[in-house]
């Protein structure tokens, strides 16, 4: 294998079929009043939100990636899961219908609202995508037996009718089904790659880079790319969904199929898995008072609005982890947004009870 560094990486990178769906670069940008008001270290905003499609977020970049080994397998149907008010299950329907394929979306309700038409649901009807919605257990993700279960007999429909199904994760992380190779790491790397450049035209000279991570691929992208840079920065996962010990050997699966994959080597240590579980709080997608109070603070100090499964919970930590003094005052904190903010819509009600809006 090659020794890794940002030259290689990307070089390796490029020789991956790609198809254009995003703005290149977003935004990076230092929050002023955020830092002021936090007294802690700089912190800084990679702008993935703003990557162009369905409202932005980072699996468009994922996508740039796997619509072309859909294209290359001869599919002409896209198959994922999630839960229902998924940015991920939105981006992959925009992304297939944009490039002629059919999306069908199994969508779980694991948030204990009813799964009213409204956020990323509602786009997915405007699409025009083929949305089959089923029951869960409310915060927790779906198993992959039950995900199996309930998908394979869409899978045989879509066989029998003599159309050919692409089925990808959820998150476009795991490798497995159709996709063979992790292509959503593949392309955070890549994500990597253009915010190495942006940080060092701005002079930001980051140590940590904090972002929700719920599937793998965008963590273990992220990691990817600064073991190549070998600047120290480090990759801190805010889980939304699962233990520690249950996502860390997730990550880590998806680094090891990504090394192998690319060719390079990443020469990993355990220490390079961060993730960070004290604030999947009452379970996934269970809105709190920390993340309601979180998305009014980067929305009233900067006119960023966030999420509330993904990056307000992520952001909800990152201000406890000031507080608690995980960072020292000379770092310089990346908080990379991931996007889903169609979500925040269906969560209106809790969210105005918990911001004390409701008499």
């Amino acid at each position: 294998m090659d020794k890794i560094n940002l030259k290689v990486l990307g070089q390796k990178i490029s020789a991956f079929p790609r198809k254009d769906l995003i703005h290149r670069p977003t935004p990076l940008r230092r929050l002023d009043r955020l830092s002021l008001e936090l007294g802690g270290p700089e912190i800084w905003i990679k702008r993935d939100d703003l990557t162009g499609i369905a409202f932005g977020g980072n699996k468009s970049r994922k996508l740039e990636f796997i619509i072309p080994d859909a294209l290359s397998q001869g599919a002409d149907t896209v198959i994922t899961w999630a839960s229902v008010q998924s940015n991920w299950c939105m981006q992959a329907a925009t992304a297939a219908v944009r490039f002629g394929l059919r999306p069908i979306l199994l969508l779980f309700n694991t948030s204990g609202l009813s799964p009213e038409v409204d956020g990323n649901l509602l786009l997915d009807y405007i699409l025009g995508a083929d949305v089959r919605i089923q029951q869960a257990e409310k915060g927790k993700i779906v198993s992959q037996e039950v995900v199996r279960i309930a998908l394979q007999p869409i899978v045989d429909e879509v066989q029998a009718s003599g159309r050919k199904p692409y089925v990808v994760s959820v998150g476009g992380s795991m490798p497995g089904w159709s996709m063979e190779k992790p292509l959503g790491a593949i392309a955070y790397a890549a994500a990597f790659i253009e915010t190495e450049d942006q940080i060092r035209s701005a002079g930001a000279a980051v140590t940590h880079i904090v972002h929700a991570t719920g599937s793998g691929a965008t963590q273990a992208g992220l990691i990817v790319g600064a073991k190549a840079a070998k600047t120290g920065i480090r990759v801190v996962g805010i889980s939304v969904s699962d233990r520690k010990e249950e996502f860390v050997p997730i990550v880590q699966k998806i680094l090891e199929e990504t090394e192998k994959t690319i060719g390079v080597g990443l020469a990993l240590e355990p220490s390079d898995v961060i993730v960070l579980d004290d604030y999947v709080k009452d379970g996934y997608g269970i809105v709190n008072k920390e993340t309601a109070e979180a998305i009014r603070l980067l929305f009233a100090t900067e006119g960023v609005v966030l999420d509330p499964v993904y990056t307000g919970k992520t952001m909800a930590a990152l201000i406890d982890l000031i507080k608690k003094g995980y960072f020292q005052k000379k770092d310089k904190v990346l908080f990379f947004h991931t996007g889903g903010t169609p979500a925040l819509f269906p969560y209106r009600q809790p969210l105005v009870r918990l911001l004390g809006g409701e008499k």
